[in-house]
């Protein structure tokens, strides 16, 4: 199959390569010509994927009419926020109607969801939504990874599974597709609070604690929001949570950790030049929180650290000292 990855981060890299090893045909799309240059000089992804060469079958290019030309599949490997411009590029080219989304996010100005605004763009395509904990280092690395594929369309979502599926890299299906999206996208705000207390040089029991109480966070918000409350116990949330919360590789846990440490919001995110979904994401959710009506105490402090410049300790200070409460499941 040709199949079209539309950005060169470190998943789209990734999965590129993955898909280049199962002998389909990649070409690998980036907006940037002079950085596309440096793929092709290289055959490595120095900024996002370092020590993983870029097999010479991959195509590489910044012109997105040439990747997507004649392909049977397009993967979208953006970050949320660039995804409608992206889509944008690709109305006169709807011969594909099969997409594969990858990105974790919600989009800032219209809360939308990755696939609602993949919807909106380009009409009714076949869509399915690739999610779970996969660290692009890792998986690149061939390491053992399981993540899901979410499609309302049960075929399409097993026809994705398939596509896939290695010894390496195990898929499950759901037809939760707002459940999977949602925990994707949210479970990054609980990385950054994560990340805070590492920041403040808290324990085991800290990070215990924002994990499980965050995880009721993003339950509340889904089911308000029609996902289905069994999904968040599984691969999309829960799995992608701890993975974002624990690993070094975590930009959003990085995130928090910098400004726990007492450094400048502004300053962390302009020294790298990877895209922190969580920043965007904590006031997404802190804005959806309020207008389903959902009751979000970490959510609601991440957003002040994060937009108000609120002191950390006096944001772990508030959510200690709240008014008592049973713990409900």
């Amino acid at each position: 199959m040709i199949i079209a990855v539309i950005g060169d981060g470190g998943w789209g890299t990734t999965l590129a390569i993955h898909l280049s090893h199962l002998g389909h045909s990649i070409r690998l799309w980036g907006v940037f010509p002079d950085y596309i240059d440096i793929l092709k000089s290289k055959k490595e992804n120095i900024k996002f994927l370092p020590g993983i060469k870029i097999p010479d079958s991959i195509k590489l290019s910044s012109d997105i009419a040439e990747v997507v030309d004649g392909a049977g599949l397009i993967i979208l490997a953006v970050p949320s926020q660039y995804m409608r411009s992206v889509l944008k590029r690709l109305r006169k080219d709807k011969h594909c109607v099969n997409f594969v989304s990858t990105a974790k996010g919600i989009e800032r100005k219209t809360l939308l969801r990755m696939s609602e605004v993949v919807n909106e763009a380009l009409g009714d395509v076949k869509l399915s939504v690739l999610s779970g904990p996969s660290i692009a280092y890792e998986v690149a690395r061939r390491m053992p990874t399981t993540i899901v594929a979410a499609s309302e369309d049960k075929d399409f979502a097993k026809e994705t599974q398939a596509l896939f599926t290695t010894e390496n890299l195990r898929i499950y299906t759901s037809s939760d597709i707002i459940g999977v999206e949602l925990g994707g996208s949210l479970k990054n705000i609980v990385a950054f609070a994560s990340g805070v207390a590492d920041g403040l040089g808290f324990g085991a029991n800290s990070k215990a604690a924002i994990l499980t109480r965050g995880m009721q966070e993003l339950t509340r918000l889904g089911s308000a929001m029609g996902a289905k409350r069994e999904t968040f116990s599984g691969l999309s949330c829960m799995g992608d949570l701890v993975t974002t919360c624990m690993s070094r590789h975590s930009r959003n846990r990085w995130l928090g950790e910098e400004i726990g440490k007492g450094r400048d919001i502004g300053e962390v995110i302009k020294s790298t030049e990877m895209v922190v979904e969580g920043f965007t994401t904590t006031k997404s959710a802190y804005e959806l929180a309020k207008r389903v009506n959902v009751e979000m105490p970490i959510t609601n402090e991440a957003y002040k650290i994060l937009y108000e410049k609120k002191d950390p300790k006096k944001a772990v200070k508030d959510l200690m000292t709240r008014t008592p409460k049973d713990e409900i499941y």
